[in-house]
């Protein structure tokens, strides 16, 4: 497995710019073309009323539209530069729209925590959109977090599809890390084939052990952040689960919570 396309969601919060070097960093390290994405929604005129004044109210949106994606291209460029090759796309669309539509060029897509009722909201990117859509791995960065070594990986792991293709998408991680600790939690914990997986990880170079934690379903979440901040980890890798737009908003409690309030960057595939 590698990792030679990452495409990174831009936005004008604080948090971008250290995105942009968590993103840069790995395209340094996995030699892979690293890819801005931008997009923003200029509201279409009204067809009733006074068609010169929408039509300059369009107008005058659109320049700060046009103002805005400059200032996120200016954001990612100043922090790419240690990526070997980079791009930049922008649009006058609905982020995750257009972040999941470019997904298709990509192996590894990197998020921040969205929408968060900023001045960057029209940019932001909801990473459960993104997840349950694009087909592709995200990575999770939070604010505040400018560098992912992920020496010390925890895998959250359930036996399903969904943690399965996470585990996946973690291989290019997994063999140079210094430890993973395969992780599992709930009433029927024992019987997900954690020893399987350690197993596999282990033949692709990992130095691997596996853990089971007492939690209850809805604690399974905080349980988890306890045993990665006690084993000093850097890096989350777990499934992302959800089913319809009516349960729960797509998501799993348990994925919902680390997208949320996840301090360490979270590496998840749906």
């Amino acid at each position: 497995m590698s990792i030679a396309s990452i495409m990174v969601s831009l936005d004008l919060a604080e948090a971008a710019s250290s995105r942009v070097r968590v993103a840069a960093s790995l395209a340094e390290r996995f030699q892979a073309t690293l890819t801005g994405i931008a997009a923003g929604k200029v509201a279409v005129p009204a067809l009733f009323g006074d068609i010169a004044v929408e039509q300059s109210v369009y107008d005058e949106d659109t320049a700060r539209l046009c103002a805005e994606l400059a200032s996120a291209k200016a954001v990612f460029e100043r922090g790419a530069d240690r990526a070997p090759r980079t791009g930049w796309r922008q649009a006058d669309a609905l982020p995750e729209a257009f972040l999941v539509s470019q997904a298709r060029g990509a192996d590894l897509i990197i998020v921040g925590r969205g929408p968060g009722g900023g001045v960057a909201d029209r940019f932001a990117a909801a990473p459960d959109a993104v997840l349950m859509q694009a087909g592709r791995p995200i990575l999770l960065v939070p604010p505040d977090v400018e560098r992912l070594k992920a020496a010390r990986i925890v895998v959250a792991w359930k036996d399903c599809m969904e943690a399965r293709r996470a585990v996946t998408a973690a291989l290019p991680f997994v063999d140079s890390a210094d430890q993973v600790f395969v992780v599992s939690g709930g009433s029927d914990a024992r019987l997900q084939g954690a020893e399987d997986v350690a197993e596999l990880l282990a033949r692709h170079g990992a130095h691997v052990t596996t853990h089971l934690i007492n939690a209850a379903t809805g604690d399974i979440a905080d349980e988890i952040l306890r045993f990665a901040n006690h084993q000093d980890a850097d890096l989350i890798v777990m499934g992302g689960y959800g089913h319809s737009q009516l349960r729960e908003r797509l998501l799993g409690g348990m994925t919902r919570d680390m997208l949320r309030r996840s301090p360490l960057c979270c590496l998840m595939a749906h």
